[in-house]
């Protein structure tokens, strides 16, 4: 295993479109989604510590998660937990993280990675971050791995890349916001455009050195902590000055405007796992179609639902077809399938009728 292979493991989300199995308290990534035996989080670092030394994968999350990571993952270091005192996208986070990793080790080599994504080709993966990691010890490269489309969905962003190259390995022309069907389709049509995964690799002298030349302030605000960070000082510092951050995407604040950013078509299945219905997509169904989790259940004239409870309860439809259906405690979801985009939405209408504790 490579002592300059790092990782930065994203795990500061609440994943409300999980909603009421998801909430800030308890998102998603620390959940047993598809009922696996493990939660999200755990299995990412375990796929992440096949090309990864295990005391090199950093834990990027919000400070209120700070005893969820330690109690599904009892072996990391204090270390290796990197906590945010305030939501501010990905941008801040990921710079503070590797601004700690070079102070570490100049000559690290880092992935990051979300922490709720599902990947069951996992040799393949590796294959991939290994390819991209050749790259970027040889090349002043930001990397990422970008998703073969297998329909036009308007619910990811796009990466288009030179159509004209023959190498695994391309250029990245631009990327594109999250588009409507029909810009879908045509982005399909052309065959040089990849779903936007959110895992990206690069040498982290290459990273940081694109956050000093593109976002200046915001380089500028993390820099002058870097005589405290690995030491006892670093949580004054940060506590004191996260929040001065822009909120700000790492795609939006240097992938976007970089002019040395490359794609590897992804080789393994992926999926994000952001909404119940990418969820049934990786769910075992019955002959109906109906995905099942943590329940015991009497269904009659119903398909393509969804079904899940959190303590094993007996649960008896008839006559309902591509339903969410979701008991958790004191909440109970019925949504239609086909509205799921607006589970946020209806959380946000709950928080306002009933208080934050449903968020």
């Amino acid at each position: 295993m490579n002592k300059n292979h790092y990782a930065i493991l994203m795990a500061g989300g609440v994943g409300s479109r999980f909603w009421p199995v998801s909430t800030k308290a308890f998102p998603k990534q620390f959940h047993d989604m598809l009922g696996t035996g493990e939660t999200l989080i755990q299995k990412t670092f375990s796929r992440l510590s096949k090309v990864i030394p295990e005391e090199n994968i950093f834990i990027l999350t919000n400070e209120l998660y700070n005893d969820l990571v330690f109690k599904q993952l009892p072996n990391l270091t204090k270390r290796q937990v990197v906590l945010e005192p305030a939501l501010r996208n990905t941008a801040p986070c990921i710079l503070y993280a590797s601004l700690k990793i070079q102070k570490e080790n100049p000559d690290a080599l880092v992935i990051v990675a979300p922490s709720d994504h599902w990947i069951e080709d996992e040799d393949t993966f590796v294959k991939n971050v290994q390819q991209s990691f050749d790259f970027c010890s040889k090349h002043n490269a930001l990397m990422t791995l970008g998703i073969q489309p297998t329909f036009p969905n308007t619910g990811y962003g796009y990466i288009e890349y030179d159509a004209l190259s023959n190498e695994s390995i391309k250029s990245v022309k631009q990327f594109k916001e999250k588009p409507d069907y029909e810009t879908a389709k045509m982005f399909l049509s052309k065959g040089n455009f990849l779903w936007n995964a959110g895992i990206f690799m690069w040498h982290v002298n290459s990273v940081i050195d694109s956050y000093r030349k593109l976002q200046p302030k915001l380089y500028s605000l993390f820099e002058e902590g870097i005589d405290t960070y690995n030491t006892e000082l670093e949580g004054n510092f940060i506590e004191e000055n996260y929040m001065k951050a822009e909120n700000i995407s790492v795609d939006n604040a240097i992938m976007e405007t970089s002019n040395n950013v490359f794609v590897i078509p992804a080789e393994f299945d992926w999926n994000d796992l952001g909404t119940w219905v990418s969820l049934y997509d990786k769910l075992d169904s019955d002959h109906d179609n109906n995905a099942i989790i943590n329940a015991k259940s009497l269904v009659s004239n119903s398909k393509g639902n969804i079904i899940r409870t959190n303590k094993g309860k007996l649960v008896v439809i008839d006559g309902v077809n591509d339903y969410i259906i979701v008991d958790k405690d004191e909440a109970l979801l019925i949504y239609p399938k086909e509205k799921e985009q607006n589970i946020k939405v209806v959380l946000q209408s709950l928080k306002q009728k009933f208080g934050e504790n449903f968020e």
